[in-house]
């Protein structure tokens, strides 16, 4: 079975446009670790194209140059990337390919043999999508002690209701939480006197 899994770094008000200025400072090898536990095992990498643009501006360089992270660059290069993107122009990164509908491909990755896990890296848009069709199995969040204030947040009003049940959390040493969801139901219907009786007592 396919397992369509986000992995997002975000603040504690829920920016998940990353600012430099907030996030290097927290990124250690605790991060770094959860990070390839992310990757790992990643049949497919489903990318937006703003998304793209940034990684392809930097990882071939960052393989070539041959320094401490010319490992992941490469494992990056080698994996296979889907980028959603209107043009179906050469994207110019090996073993890249276009696609117009990325809901589409999502389903039709599902029943591809052999696409056992597809990673959502950042790709705000293509996460709320993913969310409100009910395509998304796993929200990962590294949530830095850190209110951004500004930003693209998470959740923008597009995606509606949606219940999440948390799978696991961890405590990283700089304070970061890692947070790993999946979709739920609410626990129940319930109003105001419903719950009554859990009110604290005087």
């Amino acid at each position: 079975m396919t397992v369509v899994v986000s992995t997002l770094f975000c603040s504690l008000d829920g920016v998940a446009e990353i600012d430099p200025a907030w996030h290097f400072p927290y990124f250690d090898d605790a991060m770094g670790a959860a990070v390839g536990e992310d990757y790992a095992d990643t049949d497919v990498l489903l990318l937006g194209r703003v998304t793209y643009d940034s990684f392809a501006g930097a990882w071939p360089d960052r393989e070539t140059a041959g320094g401490p992270d010319s490992g992941f660059a490469k494992d990056l290069g080698d994996m296979r990337k889907v980028v959603a993107t209107r043009g179906d122009s050469d994207l110019g990164w090996r073993n890249t390919q276009p696609t117009g509908d990325p809901l589409g491909t999502v389903r039709s990755l599902r029943e591809e043999s052999g696409v056992e896990k597809v990673l959502v890296a950042g790709s705000l848009s293509i996460v709320r999508q993913l969310l409100a069709a009910g395509e998304l199995d796993e929200l990962r969040l590294l949530v830095h002690p850190v209110a951004a204030d500004t930003g693209e947040r998470i959740f923008d009003g597009s995606v509606g209701l949606r219940p999440l049940e948390l799978k696991r959390a961890d405590v990283l040493p700089t304070g970061v939480l890692r947070l790993i969801y999946s979709p739920s139901e609410l626990p129940g219907t319930a109003a105001y006197d419903d719950v009554t009786e859990h009110v604290p007592q005087a």
